[in-house]
């Protein structure tokens, strides 16, 4: 194989290819240092600086696209969801992204089962549109919710479920294709007429026709003789569709060719029938060879997904306290095998895993086999996700004399009856160059995931990996395997195909390549005439970590600092997925990457590199990416390795803003927990400038406010000042012994809707509590991290821990109302304040009032009302809504949790002029049109105090704190009925 040699371009010829590119798109030319820092990166180890980004408008823009590039002779590739881990879609290119604009499903044919979809579709976009008929495109990489069509068939991929139907290339029926230069056919399987009718027709297509059929009758013995016969090979061309007893197919020829030889405009894909009905068989092995031996015993059961996954991961995740509740499910073992059984019945499936489980845990069958079968969605969902995300979560070591675990030697594939003693031998040899390793995959195709403890940041890490990769190459080809079984050859495996493959075969894909690409100029460099495995690496040898001066403190059990947190974020994508959980609301309503939580990240890690975002904390690139951040946390909960860019937002805000001028809106709405006690001591004024037209459009527009929200409203007297007149009133509840709480109530539910607190107050007395407010107005600030305040951030917390000093060491609990500014107690306190012992004792003994109420021993009078729930942001991500939904059921209401990610107001976000209508987008995707199909008579909960107001002004709504709902339901019964309190102190404390 000839080594490559990356592009280099004049900067004449780059500016020339920006210039046509601008005159010939309606999409968009991006050739700044932010978008190529974008692109710069996958998931991969590799990180090749593109020439520059375009985002096609549709097909023929990313036709015309390809022909400038032609035109000045520079690389291209088309890039999906940036999620392939072998290098495939980094490059010196001109990149295209598909996912934003080329991404429609064109047509479902439910009759002939298939259906014609554009490349940057996402999987589960596809699946969504085939359900409606009942039927489903089968593979199902661990990133279908954002991996997408078209970066499905250029790799070839999986996933799960390929046991039921096999990888991409068995359910592509034809593709419509463009060269680089510039012919554009569709391609199938041909008949021999069909053959000879193309290479008569002459032109480009029948010439490329020609030489195929030339190539392969010239190779076709050395086809059939080395080509592996396993179901997951997928390394190298698939040389083998041209054979006549494949049906001499070029589409499917082209599957997995990873952009080298073709673009892909459009597909046509096969659907198989999709089970209604899905059951799950778990089961517990001693070890992960026994269960890799079980293999064939598992197929005969026929299951549509078999899964494996040894303790690895599983002890990564206890090591770091993460997902107890779903590992709490798995039965006794050291390793796990998930059977999914499906069937157009519950019944069915059912009987299905019910005879597997019977012959699995027969003492005869299978010794100390443990297992059972699980129905339930929910509980399926949660032991999937062990799977899916597990080894994400596990990126980064906890050991900081061991190196992470990472990609490198991915997804090996041998024959699934040898399964268990390749495990054995593979295990052997990490154990021999002193790796260690975790092992899960697609046991019923054989196909096996390696995270190991590679050192590539070394020259001597990078030799040992050097020859630890030709070993493992070895090994899986004298087992008859394939070196990638579902993520392609990219750069990562390219070097080490010549062990797989004769010369013979070798030099016949560097032929196929050439037949559709003589000028080499579609992904150069991967796959064929490839890359050295330790070129291009993004942390190499030549990696320099920095170690930077922060204002919070980032540190964790995989390390301190700023460097190592932003590198968390290895490149997987879940942020880029488009339905279920909070993350990302910014990429959900724009697909634009750099408001992804990766784009983010992979922004400040090229920020913190120099190389091509060199002006650091002043970074214009940085933080136009920040501002359309909601700081929503939901990265910090759904992103598997925890990514927290809300944190990382206001440490970079803090910074810039030292050499930069803060917005307007950071003095009127940052500093809102400051001016808001003063102004509603006047609050009849303060509302009559808000609400008089004139006064108020004036006003808007120096706070920087939308002219179309409407200005929260002052109540007549704040919380504190009428809870002082009713102190009185309240001495006769205190004629029993209770347990002491302190009722956090924020800026908010003080000033704007104290009758929230009010209510929270009531609740909290009549289920037996002695209710008291810290003796001082305090506030967290909350609003100031959003524009980087963070020392006067710093300075109220400071405060608040030593005003409650006393009560936080007698164990008094704290119970807050806004989700947001209870959050601070249990994020942003730690960060400002590591190593205080009272500041962490405060976060520990803080509580929502859902979570804390929920667990009081009190018999609740039923509420009848149907009941609408709306999650904060910040509920869901740091205190999840567990206590919400207890305290739902104990209060007999007929509930329904929205699963509607963030409400796009986020705090002060959504007031913003220049955010109104992101906000309002982010609104529109799903809560808003529920809230307003609601019946008139249900009752729209949420805690949020931007929630409420996104609903009330977008949706027209009138909502209610849980407090509220509670307090409805006390009303229902005895007036003063109270229950005594016992251990639920002890037990929230």
């Amino acid at each position: 194989m000839k080594a490559a040699t990356p592009y280099q371009a004049s900067e004449d010829v780059l500016q020339g290819v920006q210039a046509d590119l601008h005159r010939a798109l309606r999409g968009e030319v991006r050739f700044d240092a932010g978008s190529k820092a974008l692109y710069a990166s996958d998931a991969s180890n590799y990180r090749q600086i593109p020439l520059g980004v375009v985002v096609p408008a549709d097909v023929e823009d990313l036709v015309a696209a390809v022909a400038v590039c032609k035109r000045h002779d520079v690389p291209f590739l088309t890039r999906g969801g940036g999620t392939s881990q072998n290098g495939q879609c980094v490059n010196v290119a001109v990149v295209a992204d598909a996912s934003k604009y080329v991404n429609r499903v064109v047509s479902v044919d439910p009759v002939g089962k298939t259906a014609i979809v554009e490349p940057g579709v996402v999987c589960d976009s596809l699946r969504d549109a085939a359900e409606e008929h009942g039927l489903t495109f089968a593979p199902d990489p661990a990133t279908h919710s954002r991996c997408t069509l078209g970066g499905m068939i250029a790799n070839n991929s999986c996933g799960a479920h390929s046991v039921m139907a096999g990888k991409t290339a068995e359910n592509v029926e034809a593709l419509e294709v463009l060269t680089y230069d510039g012919a554009r056919f569709w391609v199938g399987p041909t008949s021999e007429g069909e053959l000879d009718a193309i290479i008569a027709e002459g032109g480009r297509r029948g010439e490329i026709y020609r030489r195929l059929r030339a190539l392969r009758d010239r190779y076709a013995a050395h086809i059939r003789d080395e080509f592996p016969q396993i179901k997951r090979r997928v390394s190298g061309f698939n040389l083998d569709q041209l054979l006549p007893e494949h049906g001499f197919n070029v589409a499917r020829a082209l599957v997995g060719t990873e952009g080298t030889c073709a673009i892909t405009l459009q597909a046509k894909v096969r659907l198989v029938h999709s089970p209604a009905s899905r059951v799950l068989l778990l089961l517990g092995f001693k070890d992960i060879y026994v269960a890799a031996d079980a293999v064939p015993h598992f197929t005969r059961f026929t299951p549509i997904a078999i899964e494996g996954l040894d303790r690895g991961i599983v002890r990564g995740l206890q090591a770091r306290g993460l997902k107890s509740e779903e590992i709490a499910l798995l039965p006794h073992g050291d390793a796990w095998v998930v059977l999914e059984f499906g069937a157009d019945s519950m019944e069915d499936a059912t009987r299905q895993a019910k005879a597997a489980e019977r012959h699995f845990l027969a003492a005869e069958a299978c010794a100390d086999v443990t297992g059972f079968v699980v129905t339930e969605k929910a509980l399926q969902q949660k032991i999937w996700s062990i799977r899916e995300t597990g080894a994400s979560a596990v990126a980064l070591s906890i050991d900081p004399n061991k190196p992470d675990p990472m990609v490198g030697w991915e997804d090996a594939a041998v024959d699934p009856e040898r399964l268990g003693d390749y495990l054995r031998n593979f295990q052997a040899l990490v154990d021999r160059y002193g790796y260690d390793t975790c092992l899960y995959g697609h046991f019923g195709d054989g196909c096996v995931h390696a995270r190991i403890t590679f050192d590539i940041r070394t020259a001597e890490g990078v030799l040992k990996w050097r020859g630890f990769l030709r070993e493992a190459a070895q090994l899986v080809v004298d087992f008859g395997g394939s070196l990638s079984g579902e993520h392609g050859d990219g750069q990562a495996k390219a070097e080490f195909l010549p062990i797989m493959y004769g010369p013979e075969i070798m030099q016949a894909m560097e032929e196929f390549k050439a037949i559709w690409d003589p000028a080499n100029r579609l992904n150069p460099g991967k796959v064929v005439n490839a890359y050295r495995v330790d070129e291009n690496l993004r942390m190499g040898p030549s990696y320099k970590p920095v170690t930077l001066t922060t204002k919070l403190s980032f540190e964790s059990p995989e390390g301190d600092g700023m460097q190592r947190a932003v590198e968390r974020c290895i490149g997987m994508g879940k942020c880029r997925s488009l339905d279920g959980g909070t993350m990302c609301p910014s990429f959900r309503a724009t697909r634009e990457e750099r408001f992804s939580t990766r784009g983010r990240a992979h922004l400040f890690w090229e920020m913190l590199q120099g190389e091509v975002i060199k002006d650091g904390w002043n970074s214009t690139e940085v933080k136009e990416a920040l501002d359309a951040c909601l700081a929503c946390k939901g990265c910090k909960s759904d992103c598997p390795t925890h990514t927290d860019m809300a944190s990382y937002k206001a440490e970079f805000l803090s910074h810039y803003y030292e050499n930069h001028r803060r917005p307007r809106q950071a003095m009127f709405m940052g500093r809102i927990g400051q001016w808001a006690p003063w102004a509603s001591r006047f609050s009849r004024l303060a509302n009559f400038a808000m609400s008089s037209p004139s006064l108020a459009r004036i006003g808007k527009w120096v706070a920087g406010v939308a002219a179309e929200r409407d200005l929260p409203v002052f109540a007549p007297k704040s919380f504190r000042a009428s809870s002082a007149e009713k102190h009185a009133e309240r001495g006769a509840l205190r004629n029993v012994a209770r347990q002491k709480v302190i009722l956090w109530v924020d800026t908010f539910n003080d000033h704007f809707s104290p009758q929230v607190a009010s209510a929270a107050m009531e609740v909290l007395e009549r289920i037996g509590y002695e209710v008291v407010l810290p003796r001082k107005r305090l506030c967290c600030g909350r609003p100031l991290y959003d524009y980087g305040l963070l020392d006067e951030a710093r300075a109220l917390l400071s405060d608040i821990v030593e005003a409650l000093a006393d009560d936080i060491r007698s164990g008094v609990p704290v119970v807050g109302l806004e989700p947001g500014c209870l959050s601070v107690f249990k994020d942003e306190l730690l960060k400002q304040l590591p190593g205080n012992d009272i500041a962490r004792r405060l976060s520990q003994q803080s509580f929502l009032f859902s979570d804390f109420v929920s667990q009081a021993q009190f018999e609740w009078p039923a509420l009848d009302a149907d009941v609408l729930v709306h999650g904060h942001c910040h509920q869901k991500s740091l205190f999840g809504m567990k206590g919400e939904t207890a305290l739902l059921n104990k209060l007999g209401v007929r509930w329904t949790l929205l699963d509607t990610g963030c409400c796009g107001m986020a705090g002060s976000f959504g007031f913003n002029a220049a955010h109104y209508e992101l906000s309002m987008k982010i609104g529109e995707d799903k809560l808003l049109p529920l809230v307003r199909q609601a019946p008139r008579e249900t009752l729209v909960v949420t805690n949020g105090f931007s929630c409420r107001e996104q609903i009330a002004q977008g949706a027209g709504r009138h909502t209610l704190h849980i407090a509220e709902l509670a307090l409805r339901s006390l009303a229902r019964g005895q007036s003063t009925r109270l229950e005594p309190v016992s251990g639920c102190a002890e037990e929230t404390v």
